[in-house]
């Protein structure tokens, strides 16, 4: 299983409804790409956030289905339309378990 982590820090312009569409988009995706067997995301609390405000934790069956995850369309709609035009960084670690 392959566990992958992105941390989001939005620009001081996304509004709250901006940001909530982004995630809503993003949780939506486990229904729509082969290989999740889970997806969750969140606000984060952490005091040591370094100014990330929000996670999102997606579990793959295999390497095979994250690099498939990527290029997928349901993934990159989200990201062109909905993250991209509010992402001020992005912090993502992949790793195997």
């Amino acid at each position: 299983m392959i566990v992958h982590i992105v941390l989001f820090k939005w620009t001081e312009e996304a509004t709250p409804e901006a940001i909530a569409g982004a995630l809503e988009g993003l949780g939506q995706l486990k229904a729509k790409i082969p290989g999740i067997i889970d997806l969750s995301c969140g606000t984060n609390f952490s005091e040591r956030s370094q100014g990330f405000q929000h996670g999102l934790v997606v579990k793959f069956t295999d390497k095979t289905a994250l690099e498939a995850y990527t290029p997928h369309p349901d993934h990159q709609a989200v990201v062109q339309n909905l993250i991209k035009p509010i992402l001020a960084e992005i912090l993502a670690v992949d790793y195997e378990v």
